[in-house]
């Protein structure tokens, strides 16, 4: 079996588990490639046929760590650390989106309940919690001191 076939299989084998960006695939296959122009080749082969799609990609990663009531920015950290584009990260993780504003109220009611912070200590301590998640500081703000309505 040629190196090409062999690593062809082995990307539709990764890609069937679950989608990867470009530089992850290029990541995991480099291994099992001594020639960095046929692994190239490979990838630009898989994205020809719609196999590999670092825009399909983003659009499933983004809307996986949403449900998880993860964060724009964060999520803007995860993707770039994957290896992908700036272009395809930034219009999926605006944070002027209203759907993150509902995000970081939801994410908030399931952590803390529905009443409101009593003194500075639990808004400090919600704020903490929702930076980790990785929501803009403006928009915690506008949550914990300002209400979002």
């Amino acid at each position: 079996m040629s190196e090409q076939l062999e690593l062809e299989q082995a990307a539709v084998r990764l890609l069937a588990a679950r989608e990867h960006s470009r530089a992850e695939l290029r990541r995991k296959l480099h291994a099992r490639c001594e020639t960095p122009a046929l692994l190239e080749q490979v990838l630009d082969g898989l994205e020809q046929r719609g196999y590999l799609s670092d825009a399909r990609y983003v659009e499933q990663y983004v809307s996986s760590r949403k449900r998880k009531g993860f964060g724009p920015v964060r999520i803007r950290q995860e993707l770039q650390e994957r290896g992908v584009s700036a272009d395809l990260i930034e219009p999926a993780t605006d944070p002027g989106e209203q759907e993150w504003r509902e995000l970081i109220r939801q994410c908030c009611q399931r952590k803390f309940g529905d009443a409101r912070p009593s003194d500075y200590r639990e808004r400090a301590k919600r704020a903490r919690f929702l930076e980790y998640r990785g929501f803009p500081s403006e928009m915690i703000r506008d949550l914990l001191w300002d209400g979002i309505d």
